[in-house]
């Protein structure tokens, strides 16, 4: 019983270790996750790592390719939708339940924001990065339905690899804003205030991706190798349902 319960935690730390690293942007979309450095590093099998990979493909994170391993999924624009879609129901649901912003709540956001603010006068993109993902995943632990900040946690971190792969620009100052607002209704108890807030936040955010770009496979080795960009070819055009494709680049 001890062994299976190690086990099962050093997945767990495998798995968490993966997901934070792509909150914080330290790991980026097609990153290959090799089951030998894996195990090396977290001194466990490869029968492991492997066990802890099939359940990050489950939740969307990682995915296999045949003789070549294990990698961080690159997200479609048709995936990318599909996710702030969920995210707005999610979120906007979530807030609407609530009943009252607890002092200890309020202290912690406000806290949270504070942060924000402290990384963008030290222009700390990466810490910034992290900072704007889980200011939604703190709002959902103030529920305190596990099951709520797993699934949020998880469509942030596809959330981040979306925006890596699509967004040009990094407007951290709107999306503080954005955050700020949905603070200063839930301060008030207008509830459904804050999830319409969220909703139009996630809106703006996705409407700054460009959708039509199509990653470049060999990005890693061009660089390596100090070859020019690739001129990105634009697919057809895809956009959020009943939303226009304009507005200011924003982070999550």
């Amino acid at each position: 019983m001890q062994d299976s319960q190690t086990s099962e935690t050093t997945q767990k730390t495998i798995e968490e270790t993966i997901v934070s690293g792509i909150l914080s942007a330290k790991i980026r979309p097609g990153t290959r996750l090799s089951e030998n450095q894996l195990a090396t590093l977290f001194s466990v099998s490869r029968t492991r790592v492997r066990e802890a990979m099939m359940r990050l493909e489950t939740r969307g994170i990682v995915h296999v390719s045949p003789r070549r391993g294990w990698f961080v999924v690159e997200p479609s624009a048709e995936e990318a939708i599909a996710v702030y879609e969920a995210r707005r129901v999610i979120e906007a649901g979530l807030l609407r339940s609530m009943r009252v912003l607890t002092d200890e709540g309020r202290k912690a956001l406000d806290a949270h924001l504070n942060e924000e603010k402290t990384a963008m006068a030290a222009g700390d993109r990466q810490r910034l990065t992290y900072l704007m993902g889980d200011f939604h995943i703190r709002i959902a632990e103030l529920s305190g339905n596990a099951i709520i900040v797993d699934i949020l946690r998880d469509l942030t971190a596809r959330t981040i690899l979306i925006s890596m792969l699509y967004q040009s620009e990094f407007h951290a100052a709107q999306s503080h804003d954005g955050h700020c607002r949905i603070f200063e209704a839930m301060q008030a108890g207008d509830f459904v205030r804050a999830a319409e807030l969220s909703v139009e936040h996630l809106d703006e955010v996705e409407m700054g991706l460009d959708l039509t770009t199509r990653p470049d496979p060999l990005s890693e080795l061009r660089s390596s190798l100090s070859l020019p960009p690739k001129a990105v070819s634009s697919g057809p055009t895809v956009t959020p349902k009943n939303r226009n494709f304009k507005g200011a680049i924003k982070t999550c």
